[in-house]
């Protein structure tokens, strides 16, 4: 048996008349639905109004599409002319330039330099590096790096760091101020008796 609360006679009297109200509703809804449903459908359906006649003139000749296909397919022998006096002349860039910096670039991408930092790496199963292309930094030296010159910025200024692993001085000023290291600060509890948690 279920147990529902005394309500008061009011809400009693509140709740049948909304569900005689809503009765009476569907009542009329669905009252003759059916034949209302047919009448509709076997109505005629209205007709598009006519289309507006055109009358062409007999005088007015050719059709304004032919005129148009004529003048595309007419020479204009003045403009012919004048096309005629145009001259374009083009010259290729020099492509002895553009190929030394190629040279260049591959040229110092071979040159490499061993790793300054790196991680261990059996715990985090990384692929062991031992030295990368002069102008590059792996993960590891980025974040040290960074983190090195917030530490001690008097020390680690961006000319050394730039020495250190073979940069550019512009990218490694670029690095510094646009880049900065996580930073995890913890804040002691304002009571002893606030809830830590340990670490396991």
């Amino acid at each position: 048996m279920k147990f529902e609360p005394p309500r008061s006679p009011s809400a009693a009297v509140f709740s049948n008349m909304s569900n005689m109200g809503a009765r009476v509703v569907r009542m009329f809804r669905n009252f003759n639905l059916e034949n209302r449903v047919y009448r509709e459908i076997s109505k005629e359906k209205p007709q598009a109004a006519p289309r507006h006649t055109v009358t062409v003139p007999p005088s007015a000749g050719p059709s304004p599409g032919a005129e148009a296909e004529e003048l595309v397919h007419k020479k204009n022998d003045p403009l012919l002319t004048l096309l005629k006096s145009v001259y374009v002349e083009s010259t290729d860039p020099a492509a002895a330039p553009t190929e030394t910096p190629k040279e260049d670039s591959s040229s110092k991408e071979s040159e490499r330099r061993p790793l300054k930092f790196s991680l261990p790496v059996d715990s985090y199963g990384l692929v062991d590096l031992t030295d990368v292309p002069k102008g590059k930094l792996t993960i590891a030296e980025a974040l040290k790096a960074l983190s090195s010159h917030q530490r001690q910025p008097l020390t680690m200024t961006p000319e050394k760091i730039a020495q250190d692993y073979c940069l550019d001085l512009k990218d490694t000023k670029a690095l510094l101020e646009f880049f900065i290291p996580f930073q995890v600060e913890i804040i002691p509890p304002k009571t002893e008796q606030a809830k830590q948690i340990k670490d396991s």
